[in-house]
């Protein structure tokens, strides 16, 4: 530890030990000799000490030498050019510092990582014996083991750790080098436990780059599905300046989400007036595949107070049909995230979601996301519009919640944008229209609408 660090915990203790005798002044007369004593102590201890100590430190460089300074910028340099990814984390795997070629090999801007745990990044099933190795490292030495990134599913990737104390830093971090493509990496995860195998030389390492993977990580909650890419406005995170013409990627982008909000208006406007049920399951098939992996579609009929019904389950088509029998027999009560947005009519958008148990459990009681190899998810409330069924106020107690569309994207597919979240939060609420849409000469279009809709389906 550096003779900083080592001060500021000298004194910590002194400002801890000067507390203890502030409390003590309510001791009897006859007991605070013993008190007075030990504060002539302290007061000796900061003058003899912490005071020359403090002077030491005060009366040196900031910078250090001139030398100190060109070997620090040295460092720098080659932990920026480095073409092995390297990041340095703490003893919970959140991120302090990652160098461009773990930028590249991660898809994740490394202002956005750090501070976030690098297991987020990490496949579900590789996470704890990382955060395990992570911690061996810091006290029995150098850990090495086969890890897969939520974006490279298919590739190994040889994860080398070694304790480091940097200057000037209280605690010591690990550094972790990232060696993807490495041949027989695939041992399985934690193969180097106990020893510390990534010294040596390995040829054959792949240059880190590869296809663009979202700039976002982590996992987060926000009523407009918001947080999760790198930037406000634009799809690969470049901030957006006011007149700036839109590019090629945001613009097709941007044509996507009005496609998509087209078709599913197109659907919504072919279902009978009155069929909840219906216009529900005909948005989760026009979502399904062009938007999302899977959707799940659930009900509540009885408002966000009554139970939850499984409405649809749409998964890949070549994907595991056993596990769309499963989910289509879940309870909806038993997936924490569902009631979670029923009961507070809120969106959540979870990039590389850090609770595997969100959507519960399968039969077998696997979790569902660790089942799927989710990557990223959109949880959606379907609220009502216009007045309550009693004839109150909508919105008076909150939004009324009709139903909960929840949609998954797996594997290396391309994470859900800010824009495209908040497209999928604007066909919800067309969704909700559909959805309180009356039967009858009484609603929107009378019976021509449902005659139309009946010729057309």
């Amino acid at each position: 530890m550096s003779e900083t660090g080592s001060f500021g915990e000298d004194l910590a203790d002194f400002v801890r030990r000067v507390g203890a005798l502030r409390g003590s002044r309510a001791l009897p007369a006859a007991e605070l000799r013993g008190v007075l004593d030990a504060a002539l102590l302290e007061l000796e201890h900061a003058a003899e000490t912490l005071w020359p100590r403090y002077e030491r430190l005060a009366a040196r460089a900031p910078e250090g030498t001139s030398a100190e300074r060109r070997e620090r910028q040295l460092l720098r340099a080659v932990f920026q050019r480095l073409p092995l990814p390297v990041v340095l984390v703490d003893r919970d795997t959140a991120v302090r510092r990652m160098n461009p070629a773990a930028t590249a090999l991660t898809g994740v801007r490394a202002g956005y990582a750090t501070g976030r745990p690098l297991a987020g990044l990490l496949a579900p099933g590789d996470r704890a014996p990382f955060r395990s190795q992570v911690a061996a490292a810091r006290g029995e030495g150098a850990r090495s083991l086969t890890v897969r990134l939520l974006q490279r599913p298919d590739e190994p990737v040889r994860a080398t750790l070694t304790a480091l104390s940097p200057p000037g830093e209280p605690q010591r971090t690990v550094v972790l080098v990232l060696q993807p493509g490495v041949p027989g990496a695939g041992a399985g995860a934690g193969a180097g436990a106990g020893t510390g195998t990534g010294s040596g030389a390995v040829p054959g390492v792949a240059r880190p780059g590869g296809g663009r993977a979202p700039s976002a990580a982590g996992a987060g909650t926000a009523a407009g599905a918001g947080a999760a890419s790198g930037a406000p406005g634009r799809p690969g995170g470049a901030p957006e300046r006011p007149g700036d013409v839109p590019g090629l990627a945001e613009a097709t982008e941007r044509a996507g989400a009005l496609d998509l909000v087209d078709a599913v208006a197109t659907a919504l406007l072919r279902t009978a007036p009155g069929d909840a049920r219906g216009a529900l399951e005909a948005a989760a098939r026009v979502l399904h595949g062009r938007f999302a992996d899977w959707v799940v579609a659930d009900l509540c009929p009885e408002g966000p107070d009554g139970p939850l019904r499984r409405a649809a389950v749409l998964g890949p088509t070549d994907g595991d049909a056993r596990a769309a029998r499963a989910l289509a027999a879940q309870d909806p009560a038993s997936c924490p995230l569902v009631v979670e947005v029923a009961a507070g009519g809120s969106a959540s958008l979870q990039v590389r979601p850090e609770d595997a148990l969100a959507l519960g459990t399968d039969a077998d009681g696997a979790a569902v996301l660790v089942r799927a190899g989710v990557g990223s998810l959109l949880c959606l409330p379907v609220v009502a519009a216009g007045p309550a069924p009693d004839g109150g106020a909508a919105g008076a107690a909150g939004p009324r919640v009709l139903g909960v569309l929840t949609l998954l994207r797996c594997g290396a597919r391309r994470a859900f944008s800010m824009a495209e979240a908040h497209a999928a939060d604007v066909l919800s609420r067309h969704v909700g229209l559909a959805m309180c849409r009356p039967a009858g000469p009484g609603g929107l279009g009378g019976t021509g609408c449902a005659g139309c809709a009946g010729g057309t389906g």
